[in-house]
């Protein structure tokens, strides 16, 4: 109970840590969305006045107030929901904005990061097993590989290869152009083959991580003294790898799944912008390159807050899947 406790306490103290830097950064940031507008008008060759600052101040809504009551706003916004308008997005919420975008990024990065981890473990325990033997070196060899690709690179390459020079799958989107979203089998096929390279830059990328991490525990575990009792008993091979090495060679991939499972909501910023994709990461590569102050605090509101509820639950669950951490 004791552990618990001191976990809940760190976990609020943190969020409160986190909420406040979310509120400075932005602020800290050179520009404003103000000069952001005014440099597009500007560009057109139009004189700017400061008639014109003026209503793109009172459009955009840019607080005058002094800092603290600033913030004490802001931690009232967290509470209600209530955001404001997005710059990059005026006739919308900033709300409506997020939730729009946030089903792409959690189908996506989602789905790909649970792919890679299952496949990448268990990946990592056929090499761990078979170290130093023909299997092990093809696994580490090929994680090794695909692993020194650089997920933007990546993404252009098959974006090049069989987006537009073959054209076997779509060059940018989630969907086709005039498409409504919705939940017919015609829309849900169509966004199927729009999401095909991006998770496919994803999950190659991702796959050596879980693949050397788990090897390393696999060979570390099966040093221990119950590992050659086992085999000393003569079980079987796959009975050893399986329940008396993997099992307890998982455990410091299962924190690393959490973290990553809390990392999902945030998306990936350079694959989702390189594909378009109509998903969080891209929202934020807008967010940022125009100034958008509260798109901005509330994408990384929802990125720090999800991160920190995983590793929450990941300290939790880890007392009982290891009791020594009690200790």
């Amino acid at each position: 109970m004791r552990y618990i406790l001191r976990k809940v306490a760190l976990f609020v103290i943190t969020l409160w840590a986190a909420i406040t830097l979310n509120f400075a950064l932005p602020r800290l940031m050179p520009g404003s969305p103000v000069d952001a507008a005014l440099a597009k008008i500007a560009s057109t060759g139009q004189a700017i006045t400061n008639t014109q600052r003026h209503a793109i101040e009172v459009q955009l809504g840019v607080p005058h107030s002094n800092v603290f009551s600033q913030y004490g706003q802001y931690w009232k916004n967290i509470f209600t929901l209530n955001f404001g308008r997005s710059y990059s997005f005026p006739t919308e919420t900033v709300t409506h904005t997020i939730g729009k975008a946030l089903p792409w990024t959690i189908v996506l990065v989602g789905s790909t990061t649970i792919i890679a981890f299952i496949v990448g473990t268990l990946l990592g325990v056929y090499a761990g097993w078979r170290r130093g033997k023909a299997g092990d070196s093809a696994v580490t060899i090929g994680a090794t590989f695909f692993g020194a690709f650089p997920p933007f690179w990546l993404g252009l390459l098959l974006l090049y290869l069989l987006a537009f020079r073959f054209g076997v799958f779509p060059l940018k989107g989630g969907y086709n152009e005039g498409a409504t979203p919705s939940l017919t089998w015609p829309f849900v096929r169509d966004a199927i083959v729009h999401s095909i390279l991006p998770a496919a830059t994803l999950a190659i990328t991702t796959l050596s991580g879980w693949v050397f991490g788990m090897r390393n525990n696999m060979i570390n575990t099966l040093g221990e003294d119950y590992v050659t009792f086992a085999e000393a008993n003569g079980l079987r091979s796959r009975t050893v790898a399986l329940l008396y090495a993997a099992r307890n060679a998982l455990l410091p991939n299962v924190t690393a799944f959490g973290l990553s499972l809390g990392a999902v909501v945030g998306g990936s910023v350079l694959v989702e912008g390189v594909f378009s994709y109509p998903g969080l990461g891209n929202l934020l590569y807008i967010a940022v390159s125009n100034h958008d102050f509260p798109l901005m605090q509330a994408l990384f509101l929802v990125i720090t807050v999800s991160m920190l509820v995983a590793i929450f639950i990941v300290d939790l669950l880890y007392v009982r899947l290891d009791p020594r951490v009690r200790r």
